[in-house]
């Protein structure tokens, strides 16, 4: 059971975990939905289709967001309880780092095995969705990408409309020429009309308002001795008459990227199902999962002995020190994935040996910061540092009259 000291210690840590994973994912999907917009602008529906698309991608920005608002959590959290002498207390108290770590460990342990249902299932399933939205949104009717006064081509037939309201998908002075090969061309103008989807037809149906239809039953030829082209002309009230052709093209079935792959069917490794994805895809991207959750378990390890420290040493640069190795190390791991999967190196070289090494030295990191007395030796790295950019600083406040105390 959680003691009143366990519980303190995780309140400490899930405000700022909180507080980064929302803002990560925010910043994140912002950043997505400035593409996403320019994507679907125009197209029908499109406010729905954004946010179904911004659901699809939290998984994907879920698999970054977790280790990174765990870390930051336990760099903020721990560095609080440092900085205000709390943990000098509890130390005081009999009561060790390892113990105090106890409870951030089974929340590391939590977020892991939420990062095995991430990563194995619901990342596939969801980047899949997401590219076959896309894929729909892509390739919808010209109609919706019609601009006022701009010819457009919608499968063998070419339009210009006059004024549009996408609104409620009617428009005004409409010509339409539909070119049908050999059997002829019909052209079609209208002072008005309006685009009606039809359920269960893959086409919208152009309903055309007073208007006159030229019609001619095949191409004519300047050749001599031949006859002109009977046409036909009428005028109509109403008309509907479908806009484009029914697309034969469906989006791919899942599995043509092996990230699109669960994580059982990249264990089976079935190169005769997924013809499409190679066996070294397979290896690298079933190695690269397994590291990244891996690597959750030593976020906490990691994390701590850059988050204490005695009460003058330079916190700042100490946080900042620990995102940058967390960056740095799973950059490696994305870049070692990549390398594995077009080269064929093993990934037990390019992902494991990383992942081995940055263990070692959180293990040895936390066991020094636990066990051993002492400042950290990162201190003798960081305080020069530190006095440097503090003497720095101040010459140039001076240099614009500005004293530093002020």
């Amino acid at each position: 059971m959680l003691t009143i000291i366990d519980r303190y210690v995780l309140r400490q840590v899930l405000a700022p975990l909180g507080a980064s994973l929302a803002i990560g994912l925010l910043m994140l999907l912002a950043e997505r939905l400035v593409r996403l917009l320019d994507t679907t602008l125009g197209k029908n529906n499109s406010f729905g289709a954004v946010f179904e698309l911004l659901a699809y991608l939290v998984p994907h920005y879920l698999g970054t967001a977790v280790p990174a608002a765990l870390f930051i959590g336990l760099l903020f959290g721990f560095s609080k309880l440092s900085k205000s002498n709390e943990l000098d207390a509890m130390l005081a108290a009999g009561v060790g780092l390892h113990r105090l770590a106890w409870p951030v460990f089974l929340l590391a342990i939590v977020f892991m095995a939420a990062s095995v249902v991430i990563f194995g299932w619901l990342q596939p399933t969801t980047r899949y969705a997401y590219r076959s939205v896309i894929f729909d949104i892509t390739n919808v009717d010209a109609f919706y990408l019609a601009e006022e006064g701009v010819f457009m081509q919608s499968g063998s037939r070419t339009f210009i409309l006059d004024q549009l309201d996408r609104s409620n998908s009617t428009f005004k002075r409409i010509f339409l020429f539909d070119y049908n090969g050999p059997n002829g061309a019909e052209t079609l103008t209208a002072s008005n009309g309006v685009l009606i989807p039809v359920p269960g037809q893959t086409r919208p149906v152009l309903r055309l308002n007073n208007g006159h239809r030229l019609q001619v039953e095949r191409w004519p030829t300047l050749s001599k001795g031949v006859e002109p082209i009977p046409a036909g002309v009428a005028e109509f009230t109403t008309t509907d008459t479908p806009l484009g052709k029914v697309s034969k093209d469906i989006f791919r079935p899942r599995g043509d990227d092996e990230q699109e792959l669960f994580f059982n069917e990249l264990v089976k490794g079935d190169t005769k199902t997924f013809n499409k994805v190679s066996a070294d895809a397979f290896r690298s991207e079933l190695h690269r999962r397994i590291v990244s959750v891996l690597s959750i378990l030593l976020l906490p390890f990691l994390a701590l002995p850059f988050a204490i420290g005695r009460a003058r040493s330079p916190r700042a640069y100490r946080i900042v020190v620990a995102l940058g190795l967390l960056v740095a190390y799973y950059e490696i791991i994305q870049q070692g994935a990549l390398a594995s999967r077009s080269s064929g190196i093993s990934p037990w070289l390019t992902q494991w040996l990383p992942l081995a090494l940055l263990a070692a030295f959180a293990f040895w990191r936390f066991y020094a910061a636990s066990f051993r007395l002492g400042g950290d030796g990162l201190d003798r790295v960081l305080v020069p540092i530190q006095e440097f950019t503090s003497r720095v600083t101040a010459r140039v406040l001076m240099l614009f009259g500005i004293r530093r105390d002020a």
